[in-house]
């Protein structure tokens, strides 16, 4: 770690304080010191987070570990029961009952209260780091010398070095950077298509509720105690328990995946009656409509994701997490992805060879490491859905044809190999190969 008695090398602008934006400035932080200032902006008037639950993989762990935060986020996580079979899948499109698929002994990770982990980001971030608040970026602009001019909705500006998106599936930073990029670079044709989020046809059912409420309600309920991925045709539903076993996080998911990549009309995100997801789930057996039962202001999300780009990076310009790659949630990597871009972005920053004026160099390190590896877990996390829902072409499509339960195991071993293809490789080992990257890179400029 490195603290300067001299100026900061460059100022970093991170615009946005989710869970990416905090991980990043905690980490340039960490590695930095006081070398690199920090300004995060966020919309809102505090820093907080959308969604319930998040999984904590290895790949996360890994990072939060090399932050010195593991001690807290391992005592805010919920960890499993000593009896616990693993992660139980069903198919429970069946009215009368549905019975165990099959179950997954190793887990992929604890689950936590995204809050509860924003709240031990936020105790981390570094004295060099200052939040502003109610600040909307909408555009930004390139200065002769490099620098930018960071334009906000209140009508402010703000000068930076570096500017790094975080601000989410509809990032003001990557439309600027692709309405402004150079035609040779991309496909004039195509700006719209890497500027606007995609509806996937797909809608979510969110909610939380008291896992005392459901005891009482269905004492032998499935739900209760482990993660269970309840599964039919065209529809899923996954549940795990949050905040400790006091709490279980529910996402229904329904989906037409003709309509994928049309026009939603609408709020994407919107309060709905519990009527309105019972009736979508009342061909599913006993144990979902326990579950549903014990909704209470269940909000629809119209699950949207970021169409594959073809960069990451422009000039002293880069995107993280959803700004890069919001994904479908099916495999429960979006936020450790975020994390993952982060935490690498944050070291290549932070690093002794990166200047002012090899910025984009480290920049093009971190993006030919992370955009790959980020778009190969969100394809997957995509396929992975499909499967869930019975949807993806050549395997079981939800009829029984003679051959139900060899079409099931043959599916079975599908999705278990897209859940460990987004669990092998190191997060460490990524940033390692950036380092190389950056070294190679900063050897090229000079």
């Amino acid at each position: 770690m490195s603290f300067s008695s001299g100026a900061p090398k460059f100022r970093v602008a991170i615009c946005g304080a989710g869970i990416g934006g905090l991980v990043l400035a905690v980490t340039i932080g960490q590695f930095a010191g006081c070398d690199v200032e920090v300004d995060i902006y966020e919309a809102h008037d505090t820093i907080t987070t959308a969604g319930v639950g998040m999984i904590i993989s290895r790949r996360t762990v890994e990072v939060i570990k090399a932050l010195c935060m593991h001690e807290e986020i391992s005592h805010a996580s919920t960890k499993p029961s000593s009896s616990t079979r693993g992660s139980k899948f069903r198919k429970s499109d069946i009215p009368e009952g549905g019975f165990e698929w099959f179950s997954r002994i190793v887990r992929q990770g604890n689950p936590i209260h995204r809050q509860h982990l924003v709240d031990i980001l936020k105790q981390h971030l570094p004295s060099s780091c200052t939040v502003h608040f109610n600040k909307r970026l909408t555009t930004y602009e390139k200065l002769s010398a490099g620098s930018l001019v960071l334009h906000f909705a209140d009508e402010s500006s703000e000068n930076t070095d570096v500017l790094i998106g975080a601000d989410g599936i509809r990032s003001s930073v990557r439309k600027t950077l692709f309405e402004t990029i150079d035609k040779d670079l991309v496909d004039p044709s195509k700006i719209r298509h890497y500027i606007d989020p995609s509806w996937t046809g797909t809608l979510v059912y969110r909610a939380i509720i008291p896992a005392q409420k459901l005891l009482e309600m269905d004492p032998n309920n499935v739900s209760l105690g482990e993660l269970v991925m309840f599964c039919g045709k065209g529809k899923n539903i996954i549940s795990y328990p949050v905040s400790q076993g006091t709490l279980i996080n529910v996402a229904a998911f329904a989906s037409d995946e003709q309509k994928a990549g049309t026009p939603f009309e609408g709020r994407w995100v919107s309060d709905v009656s519990q009527e309105e997801v019972e009736e979508a789930f009342q061909d599913f057996e006993p144990a979902v409509k326990s579950l549903l039962k014990c909704f209470n202001n269940p909000s629809r999300w119209a699950l949207h994701v970021v169409n594959e780009l073809p960069l990451s990076v422009r000039d002293r310009v880069a995107l993280i997490g959803d700004a890069c790659h919001a994904m479908t949630p099916h495999l429960g990597a979006g936020a450790g992805q975020a994390m993952e871009d982060a935490f690498v972005l944050g070291r290549l920053l932070a690093h002794p060879l990166t200047t002012l004026d090899n910025v984009p160099a480290a920049l093009r390190a971190y993006q030919d490491i992370r955009l790959p590896a980020a778009q190969l877990v969100a394809r997957n996390s995509k396929h992975t859905g499909w499967m869930y829902r019975f949807n993806m072409p050549g395997y079981y499509d939800g009829t029984d044809q003679g051959n139900e339960r060899g079409e099931l195991e043959i599916l079975q071993e599908m999705i278990i190999s897209h859940i460990e293809v987004c669990g092998q490789g190191s997060a460490v080992a990524e940033w390692q190969q950036a380092e190389k990257k950056l070294q190679e890179n900063v050897g090229l400029c000079t």
